[in-house]
């Protein structure tokens, strides 16, 4: 009887860690961008909890007028946990940069500025 009660206890612990890994993935969702002036880069990372299914990520930059300076459809392989993606500083408009991470309808945003 013992054993019956404690398998019926894992189980029940299994399914309330997985119901919580879920919620962490959007929770601890973030975009962050690096600026590298001496490379003339811009690196801007997305990242994520480690989750078992590929997540679809769209990544939008978005120039110091509001308009989308290029839009990317990237994919965080299953098992990983970030995407980045590269721009050059040269060329770039002067000012307050967006940087935009989209998943499943949720955005997440940071601003860096050229100066």
């Amino acid at each position: 009887m013992i054993k019956y009660l404690v398998l019926f206890m894992l189980s029940i612990s299994v399914a309330c860690a997985n119901d919580i890994q879920t919620d962490e993935i959007n929770e601890e969702a973030k975009v962050d961008c690096l600026i590298l002036k001496d490379k003339n880069s811009i690196i801007c990372k997305f990242e994520a909890v480690r989750s078992t299914d590929n997540q679809n990520v769209t990544l939008q930059w978005i120039n110091p007028d509001g308009d989308i300076s290029r839009t990317r459809d990237m994919i965080v392989p299953s098992g990983h946990g970030s995407i980045y993606d590269f721009r050059f500083i040269e060329g770039r408009a002067l000012g307050e940069w967006t940087f935009k991470a989209i998943v499943d309808s949720k955005e997440y945003t940071t601003q860096f500025e050229l100066n």
